[in-house]
Formats: structure tokens, C-alpha cells, sequence
């Protein structure tokens, strides 16, 4: 049993990687800082059901220590088992930061949509925000999260040649430094409420 658990997670990690290598060695963020980098605190993604439909949600801390004033503009993406790909803020409902708003009691907690702009600096000056998904599947089983907007690292994707990789209008491929959240839910989808997220790991990435 525990040999099947195990191949299932592997096989559910493979499907959500984020972009598949191009035969030669993937991109991987630089070892010492070479661009600005803003910190970045988060809770356990949590489960939560508005009416009939069921979210997920991720609430965070967003502080400015870079020197310089930055832009908040960032991107969630929730990266479930079977590869599928949910937006933050995609088709939910606006009840839902209400309710979450009331179960975390976080002071100073805004819609995503209110928390995107100018970040000055200082810890005084930090965001206290929340990305929300609509629930992909029942069975969440092992999934991931990207969070793009923390570092002003780039690179250009080239593929074995050297040769920079264009998008279908031509213009290079840019891939950004980019956190990634793995996390596990072991339960079936009749209790979904009643089972655990476990954290897996935690790490950056060029997506």
C-alpha cells in the first residue's frame, strides 16, 4: 500500500511540474542574490465552502526591505494532481474573503485585487492579503503553488543550441524566479473537511 502512496505521488509531481525541460539542464535561480528579492510570509492553504462551492485559500505577508519602493503585482497559480492549472481570484465568489476575513481575524487582511501596487518599504508599510482558488478537484491529493512577483530575476529560455526559445508571436521565452509550495492532502472526497494538509516542500524555481 505504502509503495502504491508513494508511486502515485511521484507520478502526481511529475504531471504538475510547471514547464517541461528541453532536454538540457532547466534554468534554476542564481545562488547569490543578483536582483531584488521581497519577503515573503504564508499560512497553510485551507480549505473553505461558500454555498455550494468550495475554495481554497492561502493568506500572506508581503514586506518591502529592498531598498527601493517595488511594485506588487503578483500571480498565485494552484497546480492540481492532474496538471490542471487554477488562477488566484478566478471565478470566486467575492463572499468568500468576507468569510475569510472573519475566520482568520487578520486585522489588516485586503482582497488581492486592493493589495496590488506600489510596496513601500519598511515592515510598517507590509500587505496582509490572501490568494484564493476555486477548488479543482474533491480528491486535492499532492498539488502545488507558484507565486510570481517576489524577485525581479529573469532569465531568457534557450533550448540545447543556445538559441533564445520564442512564444507563438516571437518574442523570447522569459522565465522568473518563482517560489514553489508543494503541499498533500490524504483523504477521499466524501470527508475532504476532515483531512490534513501536509506541507512537502518548499523551494525556488524559474517558471
Amino acid at each position: 500500500m505504502r509503495q502504491i502512496l508513494a508511486l502515485v505521488v511521484v507520478a502526481a509531481l511529475l504531471i504538475a511540474s510547471p514547464l517541461p525541460a528541453r532536454g538540457g539542464k532547466y534554468p534554476e535561480p542564481s545562488i547569490y542574490p543578483i536582483s531584488w528579492q521581497l519577503d515573503f510570509k504564508h499560512g497553510t492553504p485551507r480549505r473553505l465552502v461558500v454555498g455550494t462551492d468550495a475554495y481554497w485559500y492561502m493568506t500572506y505577508t508581503v514586506t518591502n526591505k529592498t531598498g527601493q519602493e517595488q511594485l506588487w503585482a503578483p500571480t498565485f497559480d494552484l497546480v492540481a494532481n492532474d496538471g490542471k492549472i487554477i488562477k488566484a481570484g478566478h471565478d470566486v465568489n467575492p463572499a468568500a474573503f468576507e468569510k475569510i476575513k472573519s475566520i482568520e481575524k487578520i486585522q489588516f487582511l485586503q482582497p488581492a485585487s486592493k493589495s496590488v501596487g506600489e510596496l513601500h518599504q519598511g515592515e510598517d508599510q507590509a500587505k496582509d492579503s490572501v490568494a484564493i482558488w476555486k477548488e479543482p478537484n474533491p480528491r486535492m491529493g499532492t498539488f502545488k503553488i507558484y507565486v510570481t512577483g517576489l524577485s525581479g530575476e529573469v532569465v531568457v529560455l534557450k533550448d540545447d543550441d543556445g538559441k533564445e526559445v520564442k512564444d507563438p508571436d516571437g518574442q523570447p521565452v522569459l522565465l522568473r524566479k518563482t517560489l514553489e509550495l508543494t503541499y498533500a492532502v490524504y483523504g477521499d472526497e466524501f470527508y475532504p473537511q476532515r483531512h490534513d494538509v501536509h506541507f512537502l516542500s518548499e523551494k525556488w524555481v524559474m517558471r
